[in-house]
């Protein structure tokens, strides 16, 4: 059994997670589905890329990760915004209010799963930033990093965007 203490850690990154998603929401909460899909120049994502891929990669690093723990996604879910991809169709206003509800009800249910300790044993890897992962607590709390990532890259985006729709560059329907 973890000790209170790593419970307590535990349950701070997994909030610092939750509040950096209601971030990222309320961020790009005026944007349009045609904006959420756009790649500008110089980009190989777009902002609803982005918001799946916090997903799929919390759901790799905690699940696939830990002895091929279930995810809380569907394997064509992940396959879609897993790292090392990019944007292959247009994301549906469905599939965005789908990525909506999943930001939110993934981390309740890593926050339970990890309270009731299924997670099978965690592969030791070294992630694309040098990062060394030994264990669950150890992936769990590189991820505010790698949120914090993603929303920057979300931040620049919704700049360009919205330069992009100012100039016409973007035709919104």
């Amino acid at each position: 059994m973890a000790s209170a203490t790593v419970h307590l850690s535990m349950n701070k990154a997994i909030e610092t997670i939750r509040q950096t998603r209601k971030n990222i929401l309320e961020y790009v909460k005026d944007l349009t589905i045609e904006q959420l899909n756009y790649i500008p120049n110089g980009f190989n994502n777009n902002i609803a890329w982005h918001l799946g891929h916090v997903v799929a990669a919390q759901q790799g690093v905690c699940y696939k990760r830990s002895g091929n723990t279930p995810m809380h996604i569907s394997e064509e879910f992940f396959m879609a915004f897993k790292p090392e991809t990019k944007p292959e169709r247009f994301i549906s206003p469905d599939e965005i209010d789908e990525i909506k509800t999943l930001l939110f009800s993934t981390i309740d249910k890593l926050l339970s799963d990890y309270q009731n300790q299924i997670f099978g044993p965690h592969a030791p890897w070294v992630t694309r930033y040098g990062v060394g992962i030994n264990n669950l607590d150890e992936a769990i709390n590189f991820l505010p990093f790698h949120e914090g990532l993603h929303f920057g890259y979300i931040m620049a985006l919704k700049r360009t965007v919205t330069a992009a729709t100012s100039t016409g560059e973007l035709m919104e329907p």
